[in-house]
């Protein structure tokens, strides 16, 4: 397991060698730690949690003109070439295409205990202070302004609402980050997301007070 593991992790470093700061190898690497962390107390199967977390940015949509077939079409040539089971590989090529945010508007049926792990993960590194920064790190890549008191916070219920929104960063904490607490999967992952969540809020009262000129 552990050189499919390490070759893992070579590919996946050469592959988000110039990726989006909140997207790079350091998120993934993040995600893998929290993912075998959760793992610990969940006991899902750690192959799997650790190629999905690997390989779930691969190749994101938001960078690939939409496209949600190639993540998890590159991630199977990858573990293909590196002998992967094939019931391993389907499993992870389910994770990759139903775990993201933007997903859990459709109702698709699939779950599993590894990729609520991996999940977890995943929606962690999006709150807290990290979560703060790759937030505003993506919102500076995409040119979206900071805050705008005038564009009100829309609640998304529709996938395409959320992929087509050109929102001020500010909004994203209330379209997605805030709400982020209450979807995680396990009890280890609930935990860790409550002061991170908390933090936020913090966040968010210092930043409308500075804004006032406080």
């Amino acid at each position: 397991m552990q050189s499919i593991l390490n070759e893992t992790v070579e590919f996946v470093k050469l592959t988000l060698a110039n990726a989006e700061a909140g997207h790079d190898w350091f998120h993934i690497e993040r995600v893998l730690k929290t993912a075998l962390n959760i793992n610990k107390q969940e006991n899902g199967d750690e192959l799997i949690v650790a190629l999905a977390a690997l390989l779930h940015d691969i190749a994101d949509p938001k960078f690939n003109n939409g496209d949600e077939t190639l993540g998890p079409r590159v991630a199977e040539e990858f573990m293909l070439s590196v002998n992967v089971d094939l019931e391993v590989i389907e499993h992870v090529k389910l994770i990759i295409q139903n775990m993201s945010f933007k997903n859990s508007f459709d109702n698709t049926g699939f779950s599993s205990k590894e990729m609520q792990i991996v999940q977890d993960a995943d929606r962690l590194d999006a709150i807290g202070a990290i979560g703060i920064a790759r937030a505003f790190t993506y919102g500076g890549f995409k040119n979206r302004v900071l805050y705008d008191p005038e564009v009100s916070v829309e609640q998304h219920h529709s996938k395409e609402s959320y992929k087509n929104t050109t929102a001020p960063t500010i909004n994203h904490f209330y379209e997605k980050l805030l709400l982020l607490k209450d979807m995680m999967n396990t009890v280890t992952g609930k935990a860790l997301a409550q002061k991170r969540h908390d933090f936020m809020l913090l966040f968010l009262d210092h930043f409308y007070s500075e804004w006032e000129g406080n």
